[in-house]
């Protein structure tokens, strides 16, 4: 399994300290996921891989995917952005209707304060980012606290130091200063929803932030040689043993038959 630290994140941006006046793009990234694809396989000798992505990886998979079909054995998508107004509008919404029934009168009054997206201030997606994880974590079962200690190599203070700086820097080009950032532009379906791969989504049934019911509408939609969705009950929009659970069995029985 291969990870890699994207342009602007971990120990790239140690390396290659990007400069502000420069902004990341959605297609760079999707270039430069693509260039990590090409490496792998010839660094391993094979004629394909599987492409997996999260969240914002579900954004740079789905890109990947529809220019690169024939790099990839299958496309799965965890907790999968579909369009950026619709799933940030969705979380609006949900996290109003949870506050609501809870009686949660200093969210209410926070939430009305921000007003209902698309916003201006960088800081408003963060802030509704809190009350999601608030409210998910009431539905969902927590992941062990050592999943989230990095390694050694990435502890030492200078690492730790590099990778402040670089969320800084990420989520600045993430959300924009006026709200303008990569995110506002995301919009899958515009892609087309003809894949010439399998596709296969994994999404929390508590999920708020990516709605799992919005996936559900975009995957109806999609035509690919092979598909399925699949709902993970006690997840949210983060993972937890439940997801790594649901994705093991989507490569053992859906992903591993198309290898052969």
């Amino acid at each position: 399994m291969v990870q890699w630290d994207q342009r602007g994140a971990g120990m790239t941006y140690a390396k290659q300290r990007p400069t502000d006046d420069v902004p990341l793009t959605v297609e760079q990234m999707r270039d430069d996921g693509i260039a990590v694809a090409r490496y792998l396989q010839e660094h391993l000798g094979k004629d394909k891989v599987i492409l997996m992505g999260s969240s914002w990886g579900s954004i740079l998979g789905v890109h990947m995917a529809k220019v690169r079909p024939d790099l990839f054995h299958a496309y799965i998508g965890t907790a999968q952005v579909v369009n950026a107004r619709d799933n940030e509008a969705g979380m609006y919404r949900q996290v109003l209707a949870l506050a609501q029934a809870a009686n949660d009168a200093p969210t209410l009054d926070k939430l009305a304060a921000l007003g209902p997206p698309p916003w201006t201030d960088p800081r408003n997606f963060g802030i509704l980012r809190r009350f999601d994880r608030k409210y998910e974590g009431l539905a969902t079962d927590a992941p062990p606290k050592h999943w989230w200690q990095p390694a050694p190599f990435y502890a030492t203070p200078q690492a730790l130091a590099d990778a402040e700086a670089a969320d800084d820097y990420s989520y600045i080009q993430f959300i924009g200063l006026r709200g303008d950032g990569m995110f506002s532009g995301v919009n899958l379906p515009a892609l087309g929803t003809r894949f010439d791969l399998p596709v296969f989504f994994i999404m929390g049934e508590a999920d708020l932030l990516t709605s799992p019911a919005i996936a559900r509408t975009y995957f109806d939609s999609i035509t690919a040689p092979v598909k399925s969705f699949t709902l993970v009950k006690r997840a949210g929009h983060d993972p937890n043993q439940a997801v790594l659970d649901a994705q093991w069995t989507v490569l053992r029985d859906k992903v591993a038959p198309l290898l052969k």
